[in-house]
């Protein structure tokens, strides 16, 4: 086997990663496709349609429902929500359920709430607790409920100055069209 179970962990698809570790008390359905060196931590379920990328972190308690895609290098905080389906009713399903989307780096503080149908950008960063409702973009930081625009941050993680420069880092960054990237030199 080219991956870790642990002995009480229940993984029904082979489409999983090498040097990835999924721990005890974890689900992971026939449909998931894991990626490489990912870490499933205790108590969590992963439905059908969902795809990880590698590198990723899921926290204990995370259900990761159909229809999420989550990037290379994301982190997913213990006990964050996801959900599908905008109007569910029991015993009745959409066509298909919403997309949602965690790009590269995304990073997700515990017990946040994630409504179906948004995209969270690279390098963005969810403070614990808040409910995301809307698409958030790259290299920002939100939290609250619902989640709102905090700072830009940096790639390293830490808030950029009113220069648009990284305090820990000095990297430089531009606002184009109220998108914010790395300048480039």
């Amino acid at each position: 086997m080219k991956y870790y179970k642990h002995p009480q962990a229940l993984v029904e698809t082979d489409n999983i990663g090498e040097e990835t570790r999924i721990w005890a008390f974890s689900h992971i359905l026939p449909g998931a496709t894991i990626g490489e060196n990912c870490n499933i931590n205790d108590h969590t379920f992963i439905e059908n349609d969902v795809i990880l990328g590698n590198n990723v972190t899921v926290k204990s308690g995370v259900y990761i429902w159909d229809g999420a895609r989550i990037k290379d290098n994301v982190f997913i905080g213990p006990n964050v929500t996801f959900t599908n389906d905008l109007r569910p009713r029991s015993k009745q399903y959409p066509d298909h359920f919403l997309e949602t989307v965690i790009e590269e780096w995304a990073s997700i503080g515990a017990n946040s709430t994630i409504i179906a149908g948004v995209t969270i950008g690279k390098y963005a960063m969810i403070g614990a607790g808040s409910v995301v409702t809307k698409d958030i973009p790259n290299n920002s930081l939100w939290f609250g409920n619902p989640a709102k625009f905090i700072d830009y941050i940096c790639n390293c993680g830490e808030k950029i100055n009113s220069d648009l420069v990284c305090v820990k880092c000095s990297k430089q960054y531009e606002l184009n069209n109220s998108i914010l990237g790395e300048k480039n030199d």
